[in-house]
Formats: structure tokens, sequence, C-alpha cells
């Protein structure tokens, strides 16, 4: 709809309400400021929930209890340990998912953030570090659950929104206060909350000739630099937010050693880690030698579980590395099996 269009209707329907005039003219003061960032327009909660199609009362319930709107899993961490996620019920999800492509994704984010962002991947992080005499890798502690609602509220409201409806989008997307790990919208926010930090360090990085990427909460920094001025720094931006670095985390690889950012290695050409990709080797090796079945039931594994399984990891080594000979000739090799046991796919 034109804004001329929507400003007549806006405004014959509001004197007709009998509102007054300067009243009338601030709310579509308000509407055109977001309809002119390409955003929806939002006045209130009831606003909202026409929107979205659902219910106003059961609105306020999922913004006002947000807690019976999520399930909680576990899910085993490499170091063992075990990382909560707070998964949104149907309903709730629909609802994010709404936030994030009507609201979020209009915003932009810093162009050195590099995680859940359309169009970009783990591999758009990893190519601006191949091939350095030195790459750090820094990781943020505890880092969805330390970013606390007001950010997310003074997102909303940076966007645009009046208080009304900066509130009920961020108890929307907020659980316990802050961002759960596992709703659609925690990470672009994340993005978003981090935004002045990306500009700061950025700032620095580019003035002393480092590169930096950010991916979630993994900063990776890269080239030949002053490894405890760039810690220092990261340090004191993180306060700003209440933040902290997990010093336990912390890896400064030389380019004499096996150099990785988000699981990839990055010293010459992008590639997955030895080990992931002597652990295919050696699966695919087991399945010639031995035949499949034989293989599965010598490790327990049922066929089509395992088959579908394999092909996952040779197709992620693919994608990281497209012109990984050996890995594509695994992937012919078991792909026969998924193709034995489903001829039509």
């Amino acid at each position: 709809m034109r804004w001329d269009t929507y400003e007549k209707k806006f405004r014959k329907l509001a004197e007709a309400q009998g509102a007054p005039a300067k009243r009338i003219d601030d709310w579509l003061k308000y509407a055109n400021n977001l309809f002119s960032s390409n955003l929806p327009i939002i006045f209130d909660q009831t606003h909202l929930a026409l929107l979205l199609g659902i219910d106003n009362e059961y609105l306020h319930r999922m913004s006002n209890a947000p807690e019976f709107f999520y399930r909680t899993f576990y899910i085993e961490k490499r170091n063992g340990k075990l990382r909560r996620i707070d998964e949104p019920l149907p309903d709730l999800k629909r609802i994010q998912a709404w936030i994030l492509t009507k609201i979020l994704y209009k915003a932009p984010c810093s162009r050195f953030a590099k995680a859940y962002i359309p169009n970009t991947s783990i591999k758009d992080n990893a190519r601006f570090h191949r091939n350095q005499k030195t790459v750090m890798a820094v990781d943020v502690k505890n880092f969805f659950p330390s970013i606390k609602s007001g950010y997310i509220l003074n997102v909303f409201l940076s966007l645009g929104y009046n208080l009304a409806t900066a509130v009920i989008l961020t108890r929307l997307c907020c659980l316990r206060e802050s961002l759960p790990q596992g709703a659609p919208t925690s990470a672009y926010l994340s993005n978003l909350v981090m935004l002045h930090f990306d500009e700061n360090i950025s700032k620095y990085c580019v003035a002393h000739g480092i590169r930096y990427t950010r991916y979630a909460d993994d900063l990776t920094f890269s080239g030949n630099f002053d490894i405890a001025a760039v810690l220092y720094l990261v340090d004191r931006e993180l306060k700003y937010l209440n933040l902290k670095r997990n010093s336990k985390k912390l890896k400064i690889m030389h380019s004499y050693h096996s150099q990785r950012t988000t699981g990839i290695v990055v010293n010459k050409k992008q590639q997955l880690p030895r080990e992931y990709r002597m652990k295919i080797r050696q699966e695919v090796h087991y399945i010639r030698k031995f035949g499949l079945d034989d293989h599965l039931a010598h490790i327990g594994e049922s066929h089509s579980n395992y088959i579908n399984h394999l092909l996952g990891k040779i197709k992620y080594a693919l994608f990281i590395n497209p012109n990984d000979e050996k890995m594509q000739s695994y992937w012919d090799i078991v792909h026969v099996y998924k193709i034995r046991d489903h001829p039509n796919k």
C-alpha cells in the first residue's frame, strides 16, 4: 500500500472515532517513520495480534508467561558438558519467525558479523582468515543468556517502535529476561546488540591491518598483530555490554600449526580438520572391506540412519571444500547404498 493511501484511510477512520487532530498527526508521524524503514506498522499489542492473526489474550499469555511456551532439552558439547536449549513451542516459534523476517532482517548488522545472516554461511567467516601468520580465536562466555532483555528493548526502540510495542516484542523474544538459545530470533538479535561492539573492534583492526570477523560468540582475528592489545580492547568493549571473554577458550594459532576458526582449517585453503576427514575415510574403508551389513552389525547401527548420517558428513565436507576429490569419491561410494534402498530418490 502507498503511504498516501494509508494516511487517507487512517485519518478517515480516526476522525470517525472522534480522535483529536493532534493525536492523529502524532500517530501518522510514528507510522510514517516505520513505513519509511519498510517495517510493519504496529501501535500496540492488540494491533500486533491482528497482524499475526492470533487471539489477543493468547498473545498476552505468551508474552507474560513465556516459560510455558518453551520446551527445554540439553545437548552435549565437545568438552563433554551440557548445553541448555530452550526451543519455543510451535505457536511462539511462528511468531518469532514473523518478527525475524518482517522486522529484524530489515535492520542491517555489521558487515563483520557472519552468523545467521541470509545468504551467508560458516565458510564466509573462515575465508577471511586463510593463509595468515597468526589466527586468534576468542570466545564470549555464556553468550546468549548474558544478553539481557534491556538490550533487546533498546533494539526495538532504536528501530522506531513505541515503548508499548517494543515491550511486547521484547517479551516475545526473551525467556528469563535474556535471549533463549534455541529461539529463531536470538541469533540475529545478538548481532544487532553487538553492532557497536563490531564497529569499535573493526575500526581498530582496519587501522592496524588485522582481519576480524564474529560468528555469534566466536571472534576471530588474523594477521600480524599485538595479541595483548587486541585482547585488552575486546575485554573493554565486552564490559560495556556486561559480557566477558572466556579465557579458557582462547586459542592462538601460528602458521606452522593447524589454524582453525569455527571448526574450519584455514592455513592454506578451507578444509575440515584432518581427524574429521580421516574418520569418514575409515568408515568408507570398512564398508568396502567388510560390506555394509557386516559393518553395521559390528557397530550396532541401523541401515538408513547410518547411511544418511554418513552422507551428511560427506556433504558438509564437500560444502567446505568442493574441490576435495577424495571426499567426492567417498560420496559416490556411499550414495550407491542410498540409491539401492530408495531407487526413486
